[in-house]
């Protein structure tokens, strides 16, 4: 089939060839020109008042929707009324959750002290058939139970990278990078966890490939396939780390909170928004408009959450969380999440939190950095609040 299709390609262009030659243009091979450039000089006429570009398209779809559940709300009533609807639609949205939660069967399988903190290795269960790894950080000096920050990493070699741990196991040196050293150095402990696809969560091809490999896109889209959102399994994942912190004494689970930056920031927006128990959530290189970033750039699928768009936008995500406290912090030169867009959800999440009666508990930073995590008015804010 393939050579017949071959032979009646070579016809077709041995006549056009020989069409054109009788109207004295170029032909096939001539110097002048191809008969495929002779057609493509009529394209532009043709197509010029057409829609081809699939970005283009895209945003038009957006720009012809209002959410189904965009904040309207004028008063706390209004507002905690929304919340109720909202909250469950966004669960629907990310795949929903487990009925039951299955023993956690926590394990400390490292134990090491540098001193100032102590720092376990644990694994527990998250689901029937889904184990999670995370690093405990404790505070050596505490009077009593402290607050506790649950940490979530960006796209790279997963949770070690914001615990300190070199690609050869050492401690690296302290760096803004390392908020879960950063929360401990603060008073906090940090339950720092390992996100599905990443690090000791990747699958084999991942690992076979390297330790800057993750496996985040496959399984980001079997999920999609399965009917569930890589969000809403990492979201499942944090409640049960929650769960396990719940089980250690050293911990006061009035004073949660969550922290991340990029994926990482995903995740602790959507997990404070859907876990109550957390009392701040922390938000660094991710809060924007759909529009200005998940739409208009190109990202990893583990980003997408099907029909989301259509119910509300991620600064209504901040008023599901709302009146608990939220900070959030961007780039001014953030490539991949764009500081206009930043600041038009900003002004969006302030007035949700105006219309709870409580303005003071949403903070908003921009710093002179790209994508990249900053700190130091994130950690004047958790200090202030937890």
């Amino acid at each position: 089939m393939a050579d017949d299709m071959d032979r009646r390609e070579f016809l077709r262009r041995t006549s056009m060839a020989g069409a054109l030659a009788a109207t004295g243009a170029p032909g096939l091979g001539a110097p002048g020109g191809t008969a495929h450039a002779a057609m493509a000089s009529a394209e532009p006429a043709v197509v010029a008042n057409r829609q081809l570009d699939s970005q283009e398209f895209c945003l038009s779809e957006y720009d012809a929707m209002t959410p189904a559940l965009r904040f309207t709300a004028k008063d706390a009533a209004a507002a905690r009324a929304w919340k109720t609807t909202a909250r469950q639609r966004l669960v629907e949205r990310v795949g929903g959750f487990p009925a039951t939660r299955v023993p956690l069967r926590p394990e400390i399988i490292e134990t090491r002290d540098f001193g100032a903190y102590t720092r376990e290795k644990i694994v527990f269960q998250t689901r029937e058939n889904l184990s999670a790894i995370a690093y405990l950080l404790v505070p050596a000096k505490r009077n009593g139970p402290v607050p506790a920050v649950v940490c979530y990493p960006g796209h790279g070699r997963g949770v070690i990278d914001i615990v300190g741990i070199a690609p050869d196991g050492t401690q690296r040196p302290s760096a803004a990078a390392q908020y879960a050293v950063g929360c401990v150095d603060r008073g906090f402990a940090a339950l720092a966890i390992e996100p599905l696809g990443f690090g000791e969560r990747r699958d084999a091809a991942a690992r076979k490939a390297g330790p800057e490999k993750y496996s985040c896109q496959p399984a980001a889209t079997a999920a999609l396939l399965l009917g569930q959102t890589m969000v809403g399994l990492r979201v499942w994942d944090s409640m049960r780390a929650i769960d396990y912190l719940a089980t250690r004494s050293e911990i006061d689970m009035s004073r949660v909170a969550t922290l991340g930056m990029s994926g990482g920031g995903t995740m602790s927006l959507f997990s404070a928004a859907l876990d109550e128990r957390v009392k701040v959530g922390v938000v660094s290189a991710y809060f924007n408009t759909w529009r200005d970033s998940i739409i208009s750039i190109s990202h990893c699928p583990d980003n997408y959450v099907p029909g989301l768009a259509r119910d509300m936008e991620m600064a209504d995500i901040a008023g599901i969380l709302a009146p608990r406290y939220l900070f959030v912090e961007s780039g001014r030169n953030d490539p991949i999440f764009p500081i206009a867009g930043s600041q038009r959800a900003a002004e969006q999440a302030q007035q949700i939190y105006r219309a709870h009666g409580v303005p003071e508990r949403f903070g908003y930073a921009i710093h002179d950095g790209a994508h990249s995590f900053d700190g130091v008015e994130a950690f004047a804010f958790l200090t202030r609040t937890l």
